[in-house]
């Protein structure tokens, strides 16, 4: 049983969240051909953990993280290499956004619309969550 000392407090916790939902870039990855010649329509979404109390207070863009410098480094990091897998390239997103910005942890997803499977499906998705620690 754990005692109240190795029970975190609820302040030392990281409750807030600043999301970017459905960021799409065109991209070239895949396994195939026909994707790495054609290319694709690839959506991001991510989760960014972070104390925002400050900002909240001060209404100052410096107490918090730049959403245009997120977006510009999620596209870059979509647009400027050709990945075969989804996995790898939300593993670059993470990597890049928790070595740049100060993120207590994060969540990205990755959707590849109209996946090149044999069947029927909208998309296929991957879900990576990870910590500055996951870095070192």
């Amino acid at each position: 049983m754990l005692d109240s000392t190795q029970i975190p407090s609820v302040n030392s916790l990281t409750m807030d969240v600043i999301r970017l939902k459905n960021m799409v870039f065109y991209g070239y990855h895949g396994v195939s051909e026909s994707e790495k010649s054609l290319g694709g329509k690839f959506e991001v979404d991510l989760d960014l953990y972070c104390p925002l109390k400050k900002s909240g207070e001060s209404d100052k863009l410096r107490d918090t993280i730049d959403y245009e410098a997120i977006y510009q480094t999620v596209r870059f990091c979509t647009t400027s290499h050709k990945y075969y897998l989804i996995e790898a390239l939300g593993e670059t997103i993470a990597q890049s956004v928790l070595e740049q910005y100060k993120v207590d942890h994060l969540r990205v997803r990755v959707r590849k619309p109209h996946a090149s499977v044999k069947g029927v499906l909208d998309s296929v998705e991957v879900e990576l969550e990870r910590s500055p620690e996951d870095y070192v």
